[in-house]
């Protein structure tokens, strides 16, 4: 009898644990699309030559990414290999508009800016 006991409580936990939600973590939204086209493609040198050096950078394998900071916004340019060459493949500004991953205005006011480095 108290065997049978036993085996009643441990499929009783076996089927407790069965039942347990699982806890989802949600990812964040990703950015919404509208890269401006004047930018996309832009290979370091370019990229150098519109916007002066990177307040920061950092490189992940063979990725890099491009911070420039102004008064107001950050501009983030995403550089990856195409044909031998770094170019620019996604640019985020924060702040951004709701329907764009990245602000024109930032973008323009960041032309010709000394980038302060950090």
């Amino acid at each position: 009898m108290i065997h049978r006991g036993l085996a009643l409580c441990l499929f009783a936990l076996l089927g407790a644990c069965a039942t347990r939600p699982v806890d989802h973590v949600a990812l964040p939204p990703a950015p919404p699309p509208g890269e401006p086209a004047n930018m996309m493609g832009m290979t370091e040198a370019s990229l150098r030559t519109t916007f002066g050096t990177p307040a920061f950078m950092r490189k992940d394998g063979n990725i890099q990414t491009w911070r420039y900071r102004g008064n107001a916004c950050q501009a983030f340019f995403f550089l990856y290999p195409d044909h031998g060459a770094l170019t620019v493949q996604h640019v985020e500004t924060l702040p951004h508009p709701a329907s764009s991953a990245a602000d024109a205005n930032c973008l323009q006011s960041l032309h010709a800016v000394p980038q302060p480095v950090s």
